[in-house]
C-alpha cells in the first residue's frame, strides 16, 4: 500500500485511492473511515480534506497516514486509532482499555434524560449507572441533566481511568462519583442511599455470539464489556436483582439490550414485582431499551453477599 517513494500524492489522489482499495476489501463506511484517518494524520478538520484537495502531502504526512492505514487494514477500529469518537455530541477518548461507544447507546442516555424531566428540577436527581466503560453514559447525564449525582460502578480499573478521564475534560467530575466495584461482588456500600434511576449497558452478547461479532470486535474491544461469556443474560438478572436495593420506591431502571432479548427480560422483571414495563426502539427500530420501575425492598442486611 502506498509503496511508490517518488510519487507525490495530493489529498484527492489519496483519498480517491484508499477508499477504493478498502471497498474492494470490503469495508464498510470507507469513506468515513478515509477522511478520519486522513484528518488526523494531517491534523485537521475532514471539512478541511475538502477544500485543499490538490494540496501534497509531506513524506513524513504520507508515513504517518500510511501507519494509520494499515492499522485499519488489520481490523483496527478507526475510534482506537485516532483516539476518540463522538457521543451525543460530546467527544470521549476511547483506547483498548474500554468498550468504544455505540450511537444505539444514545438512545439509552436519551430515555433515561426524559425520566429526569418527569422529576421536580429543584431537587438532586441520583442516578447509579452500573458497568461505565469510557463513562459516556455518566457524563453525557452529568452534562445534560443539571440537576443529576452520578454513582458509576466498573470491575475495570483500567476502564476507570479512562472515564475519569473523560468526566474531567467536560467538566463534570465533580458531579460523578466513580467506584471500582463489582455487582457480582458483595456491594454493601451501595445499599447506604437509594437511588432514583439505575441505568446501564451490560455486557449482553452470549459466548456463542461472541464468535459471531466483527473482527473489530473480537480482536481489539474488552471482552468482558461485550460478553457475560454465558447466555448473555447474566447481568439483566443480577441487576434485576440487586435494583430493587438500590432504588427508592418507584424508582427506575433503564437497560440497553441485545436484538431479540426484550421478551425474555421483560418477563424476568414482571416475575420479579417491577411494573410499567416497557421498550423503546432505537433509529434502526431495533428494540433497544427497557424500562420500569420497582418497588423499594427492606434492605437485607446480608443481600448480595
Amino acid at each position: 500500500m502506498l509503496q511508490e517513494k517518488t510519487r507525490v500524492w495530493t489529498v484527492r489522489d489519496l483519498m480517491k485511492f484508499s477508499i477504493d482499495h478498502l471497498q474492494r476489501r470490503g469495508f464498510d463506511e470507507a469513506r468515513l473511515n478515509v477522511e478520519l484517518l486522513l484528518s488526523h494524520a494531517l491534523k485537521c478538520q475532514r471539512i478541511q480534506l475538502y477544500t485543499n484537495f490538490d494540496k501534497p502531502l509531506t513524506p513524513e504526512e504520507l508515513k504517518v497516514f500510511r501507519s494509520f492505514y494499515e492499522r485499519r487494514l488489520n481490523r483496527e477500529p478507526v475510534q482506537y486509532i485516532i483516539g476518540s469518537t463522538s457521543f451525543m455530541g460530546l467527544q470521549f477518548q476511547v483506547d483498548t482499555r474500554v468498550l468504544i461507544p455505540r450511537p444505539e447507546t444514545e438512545t439509552l442516555v436519551e430515555q433515561a434524560m426524559f425520566v429526569c424531566q418527569r422529576i421536580s428540577p429543584s431537587q438532586a436527581i441520583s442516578i447509579i449507572e452500573v458497568g461505565t466503560g469510557s463513562g459516556n453514559i455518566a457524563v453525557a447525564l452529568a452534562k445534560f441533566v443539571k440537576n443529576a449525582v452520578v454513582t458509576s460502578i466498573e470491575t475495570s480499573l483500567e476502564a476507570l481511568e479512562v472515564a475519569r478521564l473523560n468526566a474531567e475534560f467536560h467538566n463534570v467530575q465533580d458531579k460523578i462519583t466513580f467506584e471500582h466495584i463489582d455487582v457480582f461482588e458483595p456491594v454493601d456500600q451501595l445499599l447506604l442511599k437509594r437511588f432514583d434511576i439505575l441505568v446501564s449497558n451490560p455486557p449482553y452478547a452470549s459466548k456463542d455470539d461472541w464468535e459471531q461479532l466483527q473482527q473489530e470486535v473480537r480482536k481489539f474491544e474488552p471482552r468482558v464489556a461485550v460478553s457475560d461469556w454465558k447466555d448473555g443474560y447474566e447481568f439483566y438478572r443480577r441487576l434485576i436483582e440487586l435494583a430493587p436495593y438500590l432504588l427508592r420506591d418507584g424508582g427506575m431502571m433503564l437497560l440497553e439490550i441485545g436484538f431479540g432479548q426484550s421478551e425474555k427480560i421483560i418477563s424476568v422483571m414482571q416475575q420479579a414485582g417491577f411494573f410499567d414495563c416497557s421498550v423503546v426502539p432505537d433509529l434502526q427500530a431495533i428494540p433497544r431499551v427497557v424500562i420500569a420501575s420497582c418497588h423499594a425492598t427492606t434492605r437485607n442486611k446480608g443481600f448480595a453477599n
